[in-house]
């Protein structure tokens, strides 16, 4: 069997995440993306190859399992491209009567590989599979796993802005909290719609200082900022 050519890519996500990224680190980041996604995972010499040195912006997107180099999200996605093609396969190979509903795959570049669907699929049970799908990618990023099934039912109740908006901040929140131990319950994070939260700014030297409070793409050019004059 040929390997998978493609798997699903969120550009806006991959934006978000690269921000502070010189092109040059996004342009190896890629490779390294495109590369994993080839071989499974990735051995030290596959990352300095393209890396050519240690770069602690591109390593940290992966994880290393005993010389094992593989980026979580990049992981999952393919995984579920597989599940998704052997769906598809077992679909065209079974046969249905024509007193029963038939089931097909629908396949589009810009849908989840779960959204497989029936012909008489309600709509409200389609949107149900994305909002699911949408709640475990916050899941994974945020990164603190606890009461799972309480933060999905919080997620519900959100708005389609909110979820967003809940989304985009994961990696400020990170940023600003490092140490998952010290990171919101997820359920109260959403509960209390912590994306609307002030940005907490520490001085190296000094005490902790509280910034005013300023959005998340504000805050995304404060980082990216900082990064620039480190370097």
């Amino acid at each position: 069997m040929s390997k998978d050519p493609a798997v699903l890519f969120y550009t806006s996500d991959f934006l978000s995440g690269t921000f502070t990224m010189t092109n040059e680190q996004v342009g190896m980041y890629i490779r390294l993306l495109c590369l994993q996604h080839q071989k499974g995972k990735l051995t030290e010499k596959d990352m300095l190859s393209i890396c050519k040195a240690y770069d602690v912006e591109i390593w940290s997107k992966f994880k290393n399992e005993e010389g094992a180099f593989y980026n979580e999200r990049m992981y999952n996605e393919t995984i579920r491209r597989q599940k998704f093609s052997e769906s598809r396969r077992n679909n065209a190979k079974s046969t249905k009567n024509n007193s029963t509903s038939k089931a097909y795959a629908q396949h589009m570049e810009t849908e989840t590989e779960n959204e497989t669907i029936t012909k008489n699929r309600t709509k409200t049970k389609t949107k149900t599979e994305i909002l699911d799908a949408k709640f475990e990618d916050w899941w994974l990023w945020y990164d603190y796993k606890i009461s799972k099934d309480k933060a999905k039912k919080s997620w519900n109740k959100l708005t389609d802005e909110e979820r967003q908006n809940a989304m985009n901040y994961v990696e400020l929140y990170k940023q600003a909290v490092p140490d998952k131990q010290f990171r919101k319950n997820p359920e109260t994070f959403l509960n209390n719609k912590s994306w609307n939260d002030e940005i907490i700014t520490r001085n190296t030297t000094s005490q902790s200082r509280v910034s005013p409070k300023i959005t998340a793409w504000e805050s995304l050019q404060a980082v990216a900022k900082q990064s620039s004059e480190r370097q």
